[in-house]
């Protein structure tokens, strides 16, 4: 009977110690699944990471990209006023032939254009894009040449209208044959980005100026017609 109730309450006592034991067994079965739930969803967090900064970036680059197409470009429109009727901003609330004749580059064009009677045509158009010769292209015309046209009104017409062209061309519109306002002339441009060339031989110093109906391209020779 002895051995009995010893091994009985022995039996109870294991019962008691292993019971506590099984818990902690469970407990710990318990919590890894809840740190391997943590580890797997840190790298989902990082992998939606990377794609959150990019988004900035990319959106940034288009924003760039189309934001060169309605900025003026060129060595030469470091000269144009910073401030005032004759300055980037002035010249694109105005009608393309007031524009000029507040820009301190243009004066000689601006004098040719009132010379042939012009201002009103120039100002009425819609939507135009006008090659203007910077005052040092006319500089460099033979002068004698030059007087002579601006005294015979149907030459210096005809000579002005072909440095304009229907629409708005955007610098990346520019390069290609275009039909002048002159029928017999017409302007063709080669070049890309920032380089343009004009009939060959012409450079464009300062590009992509807007006005309220035109944009504008002044270079550095005056488009002669061929002789």
């Amino acid at each position: 009977m002895l051995n009995s109730s010893r091994l009985a309450r022995f039996a109870a006592l294991t019962a008691v110690i292993a019971f506590p034991l099984s818990l902690a067994a469970c407990g710990s079965e318990t919590a890894a699944p809840a740190t391997g739930t943590s580890a797997s969803a840190a790298p989902s967090s990082a992998a939606s990471s990377p794609s959150m900064s990019e988004s900035p970036s990319m959106s940034e680059s288009a924003s760039a990209s189309s934001g060169s197409e309605d900025k003026p470009f060129g060595a030469a429109c470091s000269a144009v006023p910073k401030s005032g009727k004759g300055s980037f901003d002035g010249m694109s609330s105005d009608p393309v032939a007031t524009a000029a004749s507040n820009n301190p580059l243009l004066t000689t064009l601006v004098t040719a254009v009132k010379a042939a009677g012009l201002v009103d045509t120039l100002n009425n158009a819609e939507n135009i894009t006008v090659f203007a010769p910077v005052d040092d292209a006319f500089k460099e015309m033979d002068q004698a040449t030059l007087k002579a046209a601006l005294a015979d009104k149907k030459t210096l017409t005809s000579v002005l209208t072909g440095h304009v062209v229907s629409g708005r061309l955007t610098p990346s519109d520019l390069a290609g044959e275009h039909q002048s306002l002159n029928k017999d002339a017409k302007i063709t441009v080669t070049g890309s980005g920032e380089s343009f060339k004009v009939n060959g031989k012409a450079t464009v110093l300062c590009g992509n100026v807007q006005t309220s109906n035109a944009t504008v391209y002044i270079i550095d020779q005056v488009l002669l017609p061929k002789s």
